[in-house]
């Protein structure tokens, strides 16, 4: 998760933040050379003498001008679009979670294996140990197994929420009669934090989400004791 004074993006915990990062810093090393460029060419332009004031066209810089910003586009484009296809592929799930959004808080059902069923609510600063976060901590977490596929399907009852995690790079929104369906694969254990990215109200900065992720025996023995 993000803390204070970072510069930089969160660690990533899932294949798809990777490729986020990537594609950020590959979209940063074409910006700064872009920027390098038209930077040189304005100081070198201010500081020359040269000009012709009957010059009515340039075919060639004006070829240059036109060809360059569209194949540097493409560079950005493609990885892109690649991207936005692999978020929105699942395959093969390992189980399915459902997310429901409400005024101001999440309900998650967990209905493959037994009918589990739980309320996640922020927790309340009086009753916070000393290594929680305040305004970011649950007192029920949503458990999940590492290194699996899992769907996770959201939607709302009320208005809409938007259930996001930016450590493994999801953000579905939540609507209200509609279903929305994305996919998350965890590859290391531990614990992510996230929030409702939709304003939905006054109490919108107070519904916050955290997956904790454990390996499959660990998560069997969690189905197992609900």
């Amino acid at each position: 998760m993000s803390t204070w004074s970072a510069m930089n993006m969160p660690d990533s915990n899932s294949p798809i933040m990777e490729q986020l990062n990537f594609f950020h810093d590959h979209t940063m090393m074409i910006l700064i050379m872009v920027t390098t460029m038209v930077s040189y060419m304005m100081f070198t332009m201010m500081q020359n003498k040269y000009m012709n004031r009957f010059l009515m066209e340039g075919q060639t810089i004006e070829l240059i001008w036109t060809v360059m910003p569209a194949a540097i586009l493409v560079f950005i484009a493609l990885p892109s679009l690649r991207i936005l296809y692999l978020m929105d592929e699942i395959y093969m799930p390992t189980l399915t979670i459902k997310a429901i959004g409400h005024q101001w808080y999440w309900n998650y059902e967990y209905s493959d294996f037994k009918n589990i069923e739980f309320e996640s609510y922020m927790k309340p600063q009086i009753e916070m140990n000393e290594e929680e976060f305040r305004l970011l901590d649950v007192d029920n977490r949503m458990i999940l197994p590492n290194n699996s596929t899992t769907r996770i399907l959201v939607t709302a009852t009320d208005v809409i929420h938007s259930w996001t995690i930016p450590t493994i790079g999801v953000k579905i929104d939540a609507t209200p009669g509609r279903l929305n369906q994305g996919s998350i694969t965890i590859k290391r254990p531990g614990l992510m934090y996230g929030q409702c990215s939709e304003i939905c109200g006054v109490n919108h900065s107070f519904m916050p989400i955290v997956i904790e992720s454990v390996n499959m025996e660990q998560f069997m023995k969690w189905l197992n004791s609900n």
